[in-house]
């Protein structure tokens, strides 16, 4: 006696629906609060301003259009190169100042002491004090005639730190450097806590000390974490004005003036609307193009990482 197998029965082009569909749209409709709010107050205001650049307005009256006269007037200003000039400056010297000396205050607050829990809250003390406070307070302190150094009778302290250009120009990195390191250091700590400790296992093993470990490990591990620390303090320092505006107000001269602080003279002191809008056009396509230098750059270093892999 045999058996026949039963019939199978056609396919009828219909699949099951996947739950991956389901989650992904759910997930789009999550993301839509954000994109409306990135729509309204970032690419609305963008729009914006671009289209005050092209007017006269004085910041109450009638808006006229003006054409392309308020980008002539701030792009053949004598003083738009230097004003141009001191913004990088500031920017450049920052990120010198902070990036190693957050990589090791992160790398020191990534262990597992008590004490250093401590010191974590310590050190990020400056980042919640107001900026306009710490530039009145630096002001006072560093006052050649009422200051810390008259007052502890130090000759090194005891000079007209705001009223030399070099010496201000100095200051001003020193107090956003200050204020800024703390948040970088907590990038930094979450980005060494992320490492392997078997590398350093490792590394130990082979002999290699701490030093050796920090140039051979820990170094290259943050080269990710060293991007985004460096894109928010090279795009972050384009816009430093409020600090800037109490501690120095751009002085002595113009050795301070950066772009936002120049922003804010042309349209909230000369009521200028037109010229202000132009550099706030300039601001945001600088910021644009050291984002996406950071970003290919990026790139690159993981497309060598692959290619050396």
């Amino acid at each position: 006696m045999t058996t026949t197998a039963p019939p199978v029965l056609p396919a009828t082009g219909r699949t099951a629906p996947s739950g991956g569909a389901g989650r992904s749209g759910s997930v789009a409709w999550m993301a839509l609060p954000a994109l409306l709010m990135f729509f309204f107050f970032g690419i609305v205001p963008l729009f914006g301003v671009l289209f005050l650049s092209f007017t006269q307005w004085d910041g109450l009256g009638a808006i006229h259009p003006a054409g392309f006269d308020s980008w002539r007037s701030v792009l053949d200003d004598p003083a738009l190169p230097h004003t141009i000039w001191v913004t990088f400056e500031i920017m450049i010297l920052s990120w010198v100042v902070q990036t190693p000396i957050s990589m090791l205050i992160g790398t020191f607050l990534a262990g597992r002491q008590r004490y250093r829990g401590f010191l974590a809250v310590l050190f990020f003390i400056p980042l919640l004090l107001s900026s306009a406070a710490i530039a009145i307070t630096y002001k006072a302190l560093l006052d050649p005639n009422f200051g810390l150094g008259p007052g502890l009778k130090i000759g090194f302290l005891t000079q007209d730190w705001l009223g030399n250009g070099t010496l201000a120009l100095g200051v001003v990195v020193f107090v956003v450097s200050w204020q800024f390191i703390p948040f970088h250091s907590l990038i930094y700590q979450g980005g060494v806590r992320q490492i392997p400790t078997s590398m350093y296992e490792a590394a130990a093993i082979d002999g290699a000390g701490r030093m050796r470990q920090f140039f051979s490990i820990t170094v290259p591990q943050l080269k990710y974490t060293i991007l985004t620390s460096s894109t928010l303090i090279l795009v972050g320092s384009l816009t430093f004005f409020d600090l800037i505006f109490v501690l120095t107000a751009g002085g002595p001269g113009d050795a301070t003036r950066v772009l936002a602080l120049d922003m804010y003279k042309r349209g909230f002191q000369a009521n200028l609307m037109g010229p202000a809008s132009v550099i706030a056009v300039l601001l945001v396509l600088f910021g644009l193009a050291l984002a996406l230098l950071l970003r290919r750059l990026g790139g690159s270093l993981t497309a060598s990482q692959q290619e050396g892999a």
